[in-house]
């Protein structure tokens, strides 16, 4: 791995002192050194130099942007308050230019041990989308019309008189779709899709883009293999969730007013458990 400190380097240690794996050390002339086995390439080195003296994996700290426009919290905080989950589109394609910010954003999603693995299937196109919503749907058709396999329709049979009359009820007439997908060996493969869905939403909302998290489609594609291969999805990746997401065909004229939620500050003082509440505990936490 390429790592270098140049002149610039004032000998601070800030590198150093944030390098989570322990990976940086002083040299007997005060400059940082690599061990490359204990690196896990998450590049807080070169984030946190002062004077930009230090390079990872050949990247160069001049190319990096700096955070001199941050949004007020006020603009941040309005947008978390109105996004919205859209069910109406426009029966148009995103913009080349804004779907490219769309997916370029993504590889500044955190993830757990910094595992850069996630792996995410796009629906660009419309009439793309449109094949997989037709195909999709009259699948679940099949499945909710034949008795013999009424016991995997589940919470789907709920849907069953909207398929019937021909509703997309799981896509929504979106025109396009995000899955992600992480390695099934991934330190957080459960959480990192939806933490990286959470950033694609907000950053979508940001640029006039309507999204809706749809948990029927990720059902469907874990239900039907194929869905997974057209999606090219990889061998030894888990289904994490899917989006929709397109230009909107509706607009929301203020926030919602949420009931609160149950919010309480920790205090001193860690009680053991009885057995039997232990028990509990361990069954909410794993049981799904």
């Amino acid at each position: 791995m390429e790592f270098n400190v140049n002149e610039k380097c004032i000998h601070c240690g800030k590198c150093i002192n944030d390098c989570i794996g322990r990976a940086l050390k002083f040299d007997e002339n005060k400059i940082p050194v690599l061990d490359e086995t204990k690196c896990i390439k998450c590049q807080h080195c070169l984030a946190i130099c002062p004077v930009g003296a230090l390079s990872i994996m050949g990247k160069n700290p001049d190319d990096s942007d700096l955070p001199e426009n941050k949004p007020k919290a006020s603009e941040v905080l309005s947008l978390i308050k109105t996004r919205r989950s859209f069910r109406h589109y426009k029966r148009e394609n995103v913009d080349k230019e804004l779907m490219d910010k769309l997916k370029d954003m993504l590889n500044w999603v955190p993830t757990g041990v910094n595992n850069h693995g996630l792996h995410f299937s796009f629906i660009d196109d419309v009439e793309v989308m449109d094949d997989f919503r037709n195909y999709t749907n009259g699948k679940m058709l099949r499945v909710l019309t034949n008795p013999a396999l009424k016991h995997l329709a589940g919470k789907f049979d709920r849907y069953k008189n909207a398929f019937l009359r021909g509703e997309d009820i799981i896509f929504r007439g979106a025109p396009h779709m995000v899955v992600v997908s992480a390695p099934v060996d991934a330190p957080c493969a459960d959480i990192d899709p939806v933490i990286a869905l959470s950033y694609f939403e907000l950053y979508a909302q940001s640029l006039g883009i309507g999204t809706c998290w749809c948990g029927i489609v990720y059902a469907v594609i874990k239900m039907f293999p194929e869905l997974c291969e057209h999606l090219e999805i990889p061998e030894g990746y888990k289904v994490g969730y899917a989006m929709l997401f397109g230009m909107p065909d509706e607009k929301y004229q203020r926030a919602t007013q949420p009931e609160q939620c149950k919010i309480i500050s920790v205090k001193k003082g860690i009680k053991d458990s009885a057995v039997f509440e232990k028990m509990k505990r361990y069954f909410w936490n794993f049981v799904r």
